[in-house]
C-alpha cells in the first residue's frame, strides 16, 4: 500500500510560481510511475505531468509544457511539481498519483492506483 500526501498549494497571482510536493509512505517508489493531475470545478480530472522513478523520463500536457517541471527525489521518496508563469486557468485541485510500472508514462487518471488527497492552487488575475 502507498500513501500520498500533497502540500504546497496556495493563492498566488498570475505570473507567480509555486512548488507542489507529494510525500510517499508505505513503500518505495523504485518501480513506480508517478504523476500529477488537476481538477477544476465542474471539469474532469486532467493529466498534468508524469515521471518514471527509474530513469526520470517525463511527459507533460501541452497546456503546461515549458512552464511546469516534474521531478522526484529518490532518497526522500518525494515527487515535486514546479509551476512557473502561473495562469488563472491553472486554478484547480492538484493531485499526485502513482502506479506500478517503469516504462509507460500513463496519462489517463484511470490508470493510476494510488492518489493523494489533493491541494488547492488558486491563481488570481
Amino acid at each position: 500500500q502507498v500513501q500520498l500526501v500533497e502540500s504546497g498549494g496556495g493563492l498566488v497571482q498570475a505570473g507567480d510560481s509555486l512548488r507542489l510536493s507529494c510525500a510517499a509512505s508505505g513503500r518505495a517508489f523504485s518501480s513506480y510511475v508517478t504523476g500529477w493531475f488537476r481538477q477544476a470545478p465542474g471539469k474532469e480530472r486532467e493529466f498534468v505531468a508524469a515521471i518514471s522513478w527509474i530513469g526520470g523520463r517525463t511527459n507533460y500536457a501541452d497546456s503546461v509544457k515549458g512552464r511546469f517541471t516534474i521531478s522526484r527525489d529518490n532518497a526522500k521518496n518525494t515527487l515535486y511539481l514546479q509551476m512557473n508563469s502561473l495562469k488563472p486557468e491553472d486554478t484547480a485541485v492538484y493531485y499526485c498519483a502513482a502506479r506500478a510500472g517503469t516504462v509507460t508514462l500513463y496519462t489517463a487518471a484511470s490508470s493510476y492506483t494510488y492518489w493523494g488527497q489533493g491541494t488547492q492552487v488558486t491563481v488570481s488575475s
